[in-house]
């Protein structure tokens, strides 16, 4: 057996480091947890180059003194625990003794610090765990710790930082995550020269929300505050219709400690069951008050992790507290729909809204100015230009004479030309009886003898004959009857379309652009990717981290809201950001099209289903959706005259 040496204090402190410091986030994190600590209300963070330079962090907390200063640095040396029995209720974000040495360690360390009161302040220099300034120096009160190259001395672990951006993303995370725990302190994040976040610090969350995720996500959650068994919940939830796509956006603070809590995430879904979407996934800030002595948050060298003595309570107190803030926020809410797209001449656009189960219809019509029409419980906003043609005509019908025998085939709507656009968003109907299209220059025919025209009825096309349940279309062809899933169809139809055409999909820009919030590694990924997205039709811009402006939309998508679009392009640009390859994203075009598609159990105009049908009928690659439930299914008319007993 080799010998049994003792390490030496430097590779002794660098293994050390390695278990606390990780990156330049985990230094912010350890430094903006000991500003906390030290009572300060102002907290200024700056960073360069995703902070592998250059590090700042600022307060106005009650400073160290002289005498403390170099003890600080030492490995275990802290002013949070004295006896073991305080390990018991440890209130405070450190108390292991083991950050400032840690970096020191792997940095340039740098410290300002003064404490109120006192005439002078200290300037304090320490490299590699090496002591080399310590001298007397005027300063404010507070202290200011500046770290300058990370892992100068440990190359192996400079290597493996990721880019700057993504390292300076990590930083922001960390900001952001502390900035909600602790919204009685006003952060301030400067990132290379630019001011990226600032709280108000007047202790209250929703501000701190506010400043941290933006208005729509704000807007979109409901007030939680619940006791139960000594355990306080408070903090606010997202209303269900808001869910998002990941649980990103769900935020545990455990005693103003942020955590990652498997028990808090499970009660929390547990309260939206049967409220939410398949798929969907409640977002929230939710604060926990807990007894020190009954959560344990030694349990992980970054202090991320805890463990609870009485999981079950702390479950319980989740569950009860979210589900108590969603039955008090189920009242019925006025709808407000505004119409702000600007239309072409053959475009129309269809409102088709249930109210207490009865379908209302509305049909736009022009008017020289904006109106406002109230129907029931909605409130609908129309602006249309004057200069605006919208043309009502009544269904084609084939159109014959007598006289010069003639057919005008430019008509009739079950025999599209095959050159004729024959997707289904190029016929949006109003009613069952009429709708908007400019009206077709017709062709008359002349035909020699009726035979040509019997002829074209000779042949076997799909016929629909309504719809079942809202959901399936009847069709007859020759000797048999198809049930059509309408929305798994028009779905499949889409989903080919778009793996047709993913390399170069038609865009349309919105009216107003639409800012999606992302995690910061989704924000990054997307970021690395604008143009790879404008070829799904996605026209993107950085808007103010984490958040992306959405320009542009593909024209498959219409009308449907981005954000979860969004939310999927970045997840997919995630997991596939060694090699972002459109033939990788088939999750993506599965979830445009299925968006895209028209809907179940939602009544659908007979001329928009026989158009579906004329789109899809026949086609070998239209079987099954792209989850894979089957399109259709029939019966013959042997089989169905069994039935009835006509034949044996």
């Amino acid at each position: 057996m080799p010998k049994i040496n003792v390490l030496t204090k430097e590779v002794a402190e660098l293994i050390a480091a390695g278990e606390v410091i990780e990156r330049p986030s985990s230094v912010i994190k350890e430094l903006l947890e000991n500003s906390i600590d030290s009572g300060a209300n102002v907290i200024t963070i700056e960073i360069k180059n995703g902070g592998r330079t250059y590090m700042r962090v600022t307060d106005n907390g009650c400073g160290i003194n002289p005498e403390d200063i170099p003890t600080a640095f030492l490995r275990h040396a802290t002013s949070k625990i004295t006896s073991k029995d305080d390990l018991d209720k440890i209130l405070t974000l450190g108390f292991r003794g083991e950050a400032l040495a840690s970096i020191c360690a792997v940095s340039k360390t740098e410290v300002l610090s003064k404490v109120i009161n006192q005439e002078y302040g200290t300037h304090y220099v320490i490299e590699g765990s090496e002591e080399k300034v310590n001298e007397r120096s005027g300063c404010p009160d507070g202290t200011t710790i500046v770290i300058r190259d990370i892992f100068y001395n440990v190359p192996a672990r400079l290597k493996f930082l990721k880019k700057d951006v993504t390292e300076g993303n990590a930083v922001s995370a960390v900001v952001s995550k502390l900035a909600l725990s602790h919204p009685e302190i006003s952060f301030k994040l400067i990132r290379d020269n630019k001011t990226e976040l600032v709280t108000a610090g007047d202790g209250k969350l929703f501000s701190a929300i506010y400043s941290v995720f933006g208005k729509g996500f704000a807007s979109s959650l409901i007030p939680v505050d619940y006791s139960y068994n000594g355990i306080t919940v408070k903090g606010y939830t997202v209303k269900p219709l808001e869910a998002k796509a990941k649980r990103t956006f769900q935020n545990f603070f455990i005693n103003h400690r942020y955590v990652k809590s498997v028990t808090c995430m499970v009660s929390l879904e547990e309260a939206y069951k049967n409220q939410i979407m398949t798929g969907k996934f409640p977002a929230c800030v939710l604060c926990l008050d807990i007894p020190p002595d009954l959560v344990d948050v030694n349990v992980h060298p970054a202090k991320i992790e805890v463990k609870f003595s009485n999981e079950k309570m702390v479950y319980e107190s989740v569950y009860f507290a979210v589900k108590n803030a969603l039955l008090q926020d189920n009242s019925p809410k006025e709808l407000e729909l505004e119409n702000k797209k600007h239309f072409s001449n053959s475009e129309l656009h269809q409102f088709n809204k249930t109210n207490s189960g009865v379908q209302t219809t509305l049909n736009i019509k022009q008017e020289s100015a904006d109106s406002v029409n109230k129907i029931d419980n909605f409130t609908v906003k129309t602006y249309s230009k004057p200069e605006e043609e919208f043309y009502r005509v009544e269904a084609p019908k084939a159109e014959y004479s007598v006289e010069k025998d003639t057919y005008n085939k430019d008509n009739d709507i079950s025999k599209l030309k095959p050159e004729e656009p024959r997707d289904l968003h190029d016929f949006k109907f109003l009613d069952s009886s009429s709708f908007i299209k400019k009206e077709p220059k017709s062709e008359t025919v002349v035909t020699d003898n009726s035979d040509n025209v019997e002829n074209e009825f000779s042949k076997s096309k799909p016929l629909v004959i309504g719809e079942i349940f809202n959901t399936y279309i009847i069709v007859e062809k020759d000797d048999e009857m198809y049930l059509f899933d309408k929305h798994a169809a028009h779905e499949r139809y889409i989903f080919e379309k778009i793996k047709r055409e993913a390399d170069n999909l038609d865009s349309q820009m919105l009216f107003e652009p639409a800012d999606v919030l992302l995690s910061y590694d989704e924000y990054d990924a997307v970021i690395s990717n604008i143009e790879t997205a404008r070829q799904f039709g996605f026209i993107l811009e950085d808007a103010n981290a984490p958040s992306i402006k959405v320009l542009g939309v593909p024209v498959v998508i219409e009308d449907t809201d981005p954000s979860d679009i969004i939310t999927e392009l970045a997840h997919n640009f995630l997991a596939h950001k060694q090699n972002p390859n459109l033939s990788l994203f088939d999750e993506l075009y599965h979830s445009i099209a299925c968006k895209a598609a028209i809907k179940g159990n939602i009544k659908s105009d007979k001329l928009e289903l026989q158009s579906l049908i004329d789109m899809i009928f026949g086609d070998e690659n239209i079987r099954y959706c792209p989850h894979g439930r089957p399109v259709f299914t029939k019966i013959s008319k042997r089989e169905i005259e069994k039935q009835f007993k006509r034949i044996v």
